[in-house]
């Protein structure tokens, strides 16, 4: 029962930074814009994160400046995407080489030349300590679970209810398959495309900090280390639905927890085949599993007003 429990803690925890920027993709594609641009994203997320909480020893505000962060680092794609309707996979590519790139920068310049950031307080955790003290000796006594967890969670939540119970949800929907007509309903396409990347920049910038606030407890390069583009693949394996994303990012947490697990001591399994486990699995679902996507017809197409 203990390891069951200790499974499922570590697939939460594995599974939430992916679930925030995969949240964020889902509302960037559902809009028409294409944003293979989260790991760039999660990764100057998570140095603004590390950065922002151990310079004010608050953990809260390192983690609401990295998503402020990423809303503004996403904002050259959705300006480049949107107003001047470049090719987006190349804009998002471009954004992918930014944000680390960036990171190491201010991270050398504020660190003393190192690309390691001091120890940060972690996000709180759900269960309080007195709580834990009373299961001391229970399989729960180990169930430590982020606060971050819950908020993301939660926002799957209410992202559903956005998408298919409100008009505004309904709008954006409709935005990302046909804008022509939308934009005929008096729906300003340009400024729904707007609100929904720079979203979508926020959520991977909560993704990036939640790996260095609760994951980790600082930044390096190789933090994040892959996980924007799990999400991004999480997002295609969950048809561009928050609870189909939402059930993707528990595949690939448990994934990772799986190679967590294995890896400990007297295990016979090389450390560098247990490292490409959720990558693999991350290809092989794509293949085998996904099957005829549902991607919203006009993802990736750049809207012209009066064109046919």
């Amino acid at each position: 029962m203990n390891n069951v429990i200790l499974l499922l803690a570590g697939t939460l925890m594995h599974a939430t930074p992916l679930l925030f920027a995969a949240l964020g993709g889902v509302i960037s594609e559902s809009s028409g814009v294409m944003n293979i641009a989260l790991e760039g994203v999660m990764t100057f997320g998570a140095f603004t994160g590390a950065a922002v909480a151990y310079a004010s020893n608050s953990s809260w505000l390192g983690f609401f400046i990295a998503g402020l962060a990423g809303a503004l680092l996403i904002s050259l794609h959705a300006v480049a995407s949107v107003t001047f309707r470049a090719d987006q996979t190349i804009s998002g590519t471009a954004i992918n080489f930014l944000g680390p790139g960036l990171s190491l920068l201010l991270a050398k310049k504020l660190f003393n030349g190192s690309a390691l950031s001091p120890t940060a307080p972690k996000l709180p955790i759900l269960f309080p300590k007195n709580l834990t003290e009373r299961w001391r000796g229970t399989p729960f006594e180990n169930l430590n679970i982020s606060v971050g967890v819950v908020i993301a969670f939660a926002l799957v939540l209410l992202i559903w209810f956005l998408f298919y119970h409100t008009k505004w949800g309904l709008r954006i929907l409709a935005t990302g398959q046909h804008p022509a007509a939308v934009d005929t309903l008096g729906v300003n396409v340009y400024v729904m495309r707007y609100i929904c990347v720079i979203c979508s920049g926020m959520l991977a910038g909560f993704g990036g900090a939640f790996m260095s606030l609760s994951v980790t407890s600082s930044f390096s390069p190789s933090t994040v280390c892959g996980q924007g583009f799990i999400a991004l693949a999480a997002v295609i394996f969950g048809k561009w639905t928050p609870h189909g994303v939402m059930l993707s990012c528990l595949l690939f947490g448990f994934a990772k927890e799986c190679t967590t697990i294995l890896g400990g001591e007297g295990t016979f399994i090389p450390p560098v085949l247990l490292e490409m486990f959720p990558y693999v699995l991350t290809i092989l679902v794509l293949v085998l599993f996904v099957g005829k996507s549902s991607v919203p017809k006009a993802n990736g197409v750049p809207y012209l007003r009066g064109a046919r």
